[in-house]
């Protein structure tokens, strides 16, 4: 059951941050005359990431109610629902399937509104991600501080790697010819935004972990230190791969032409590859004890 959870909390936070990073170019990066096509482009892949994200947070309260009473028979069990959705979980899990049950009823409007009410979706599911876990620990001011760093630190990390894929979807239309021109304009936008959402990540990431563990000399050696420090090494790497594509290979796209973009487009998916490793590490941190 606790493989479960796991699986589900990856699923849940990878389609939220596809869904927010494919919101942000549609209502906010491609240019206007270029986002209701552009929409049309991530549409199934958008869809996908709404139901999935409704689904695996219905099915998390589930399996969240078996952990807590240790027996799967309860779930048919009324007392135990509102014992489980009296817990600190239970009432923001609650908000978290609730903007979700929204964000998916969002589909039935149409253009620009549908992916205004999607991104604002994806948004208010990060943060409420942000108010359970190991960033809900403290309290008094370190407790209101902690969820809003990590909200932020979501939000940016959604901007960054749930853009990634979106990315590589602009790199095919900009190969044609009628939609070059509004396809650059989207990625640079990304480019020009994505310094801010990377350093923002970076920057939360590591208040979060002085937070939760202290500073790396305080690590006890535990599970959890071991697998932050993966996690650390992984960003760090994602981080590099976005400044070699940015100043190395983007500069030479004129002049090498398509071998320039063929690596760039097997970094990008490196990354990508790579952000998915994270959103699993970063799963499994929910089950383990930072001490």
């Amino acid at each position: 059951m606790t493989s479960l959870w796991i699986l589900l909390r990856a699923l849940h936070f990878a389609a939220v941050m596809l869904l927010a990073g494919s919101a942000f170019y549609t209502v906010l990066l491609a240019p206007r005359r270029y986002r209701s096509l552009l929409a049309q482009r991530l549409h199934h892949v958008m869809l996908i990431c709404v139901w999935l994200a409704l689904l695996s947070a219905l099915l998390m309260l589930g399996v969240q109610l078996v952990l807590m009473s240790g027996d799967w028979r309860n779930l048919f069990s009324g007392d135990i629902w509102l014992a489980v959705l009296a817990t600190r979980f239970g009432a923001v899990w609650q908000w978290e399937t609730g903007i979700a049950a929204i964000t998916l009823l969002g589909g039935v409007l149409r253009h620009a509104r549908r992916q205004q009410v999607w991104l604002s979706g994806a948004l208010f599911q990060l943060g409420c991600m942000a108010l359970t876990g190991h960033a809900a620990m403290h309290d008094g001011m370190s407790g209101i501080l902690q969820p809003v760093n990590h909200a932020v630190h979501l939000i940016a990390a959604a901007f960054w790697a749930g853009g990634l894929l979106p990315l590589l979807i602009l790199m095919r239309e900009a190969r044609q010819i009628d939609r070059r021109s509004d396809a650059i304009r989207a990625m640079m936008r990304f480019s020009r935004y994505g310094h801010l959402a990377v350093a923002l990540a970076l920057f939360t990431g590591i208040i979060n972990t002085l937070l939760i563990v202290g500073w790396p000399g305080q690590w006890t050696g535990s599970r959890y230190s071991a697998l932050l420090t993966v996690k650390v090494v992984l960003v760090g790497i994602m981080a590099g791969i976005a400044l070699i594509n940015r100043y190395l290979l983007v500069p030479r796209f004129r002049l090498a032409g398509k071998g320039a973009q063929h690596c760039f487009i097997r970094m990008t998916q490196l990354e990508l590859l790579l952000a998915c490793v994270v959103v699993g590490l970063v799963s499994v941190f929910a089950t383990l004890s930072p001490a």
